[in-house]
């Protein structure tokens, strides 16, 4: 299965295959852990239009960007965004007529089916956001969680444009009442053999979050790509990936979460040795983070001078108000300068600090604030699954100078 052009993002247009694709990897380290290499491997065929050079494939449907691959700029560019998909994709002929996609509207007073192009004249906004898989960081858990082992590359900062939630849920005479939470259905093909209920996309969030939360069709400029929930896909900002429903089918105001398993037992912060279920705290709002993207120990030794150290810090709900930066493992550290432009509180900031580093070895941290005053932790929270890593020793990067 292919893409054909007019489903591509701008940006540029790559042919993916397997032949051209060079070796990838990337060394990613933690503060007191060995590095972790992640294997080669080519792009899916469906996936020929993203930049192999700038991702590691882990699987089919996870894919990771490098670390270095970042840069300085704010938006990550479309064809350098991570993937996870937790269903196979959609046929692509759900994007060759846009438009025509349909979706549900429930627990509103007027509840009805919607179009995307009815959808389109109802009002459109623009939010730039963090998109960030509930599983960026695992890699360094050392208890070695099953799934992906994500290292800081399964996130992203995307500009999505579509219509808000709010404006729908007005045109249809508002939420009905009792309605505590927001609930998107993916529209991915379920097997007909098995309850769908274990397998279907199916997450509920706090109504609260109708605020910033837009049914999207557009992702940094161009309609969603089928890989990334085209034709429509639900944005709710400051929430976890899974959060933002692909392909959504329906949108419905409930008075309950929903019962799916993805649910009720998944994306739960599950003790380690135990197994999930629905007591525990669901895997929903993203806290304050930041990361180095460079210099990284990716191309060598880096020689005594000074360097530009940068990367990028988000807070999830709240803004990121400042970032700390430490050479010597976070034994002392300096105030980093924020770059480029203020996006909003859900998008993220890129920091510099310039430094000079003498010879020898150095661990380079870093420590955001967000605007609550909630300090990003020293540790990680232990959990089953390898979840919501916002340590900032672990995502140390560790350099020898010489």
């Amino acid at each position: 299965m292919t893409m054909s052009p007019t489903n591509l993002p701008r940006r540029r247009l790559l042919t993916g295959s397997a032949a051209a694709l060079a070796s990838i990897g990337l060394a990613s380290w933690s503060q007191g852990a060995h590095a972790q290499t992640a294997a080669a491997k080519p792009l899916p065929a469906a996936l020929g239009w993203k930049d192999p050079a700038s991702l590691i494939v882990h699987s089919s449907s996870t894919i990771e960007t490098k670390r270095s691959a970042f840069g300085t700029s704010v938006i990550t560019p479309s064809e350098q965004l991570y993937l996870r998909n937790n269903l196979p994709m959609p046929d692509a002929s759900i994007v060759a007529d846009r438009d025509a996609w349909e979706i549900n509207i429930g627990g509103v007073k007027n509840p009805r089916k919607l179009t995307v192009r009815e959808l389109k004249s109802m009002g459109v906004e623009s939010i730039t956001m963090v998109l960030q898989c509930s599983g960026n960081g695992r890699g360094f858990f050392s208890s070695k969680p099953s799934g992906t082992p994500w290292t800081v590359g399964a996130a992203g900062c995307v500009v999505w444009s579509g219509v808000p939630v709010r404006t729908v849920a007005n045109a249809l005479g508002g939420v009905a009442e009792g309605m505590n939470y927001l609930t998107g259905t993916g529209g991915e093909k379920l097997p007909e053999s098995i309850d769908p209920k274990s397998i279907m996309v199916e997450r509920s969030v706090p109504a609260s979050a109708m605020a910033d939360a837009l049914l999207a069709w557009e992702m940094n400029g161009a309609p969603i790509p089928l890989a990334h929930g085209g034709p429509l896909r639900l944005i709710v900002p400051g929430y976890t990936g899974v959060n933002n429903i692909k392909y959504i089918k329906q949108l419905a105001f409930t008075a309950q979460e929903s019962d799916a398993k993805i649910m009720s037992h998944g994306y739960r912060i599950t003790p380690p040795g135990t197994k999930s279920d629905p007591s525990q705290p669901s895997v929903q709002e993203m806290s304050v983070k930041s990361w180095i993207n460079s210099p990284y120990p990716d191309s060598g030794t880096l020689g005594v001078g000074t360097v530009q150290i940068h990367g990028v810090a988000f807070g999830g709900l709240q803004g990121v108000k400042s970032v700390d930066v430490s050479t010597d493992g976070g034994k002392t550290w300096q105030a980093a300068r924020f770059i480029g432009p203020d996006m909003g509180k859900y998008a993220w900031r890129q920091f510099v600090l310039q430094a000079k580093l003498a010879a020898g070895s150095h661990v380079l941290v870093s420590r955001a604030t967000d605007t609550g005053g909630n300090v990003q932790p020293e540790t990680r929270g232990e959990n089953q699954s390898g979840y919501n890593n916002t340590s900032w020793a672990d995502h140390a990067v560790k350099l020898t100078v010489a």
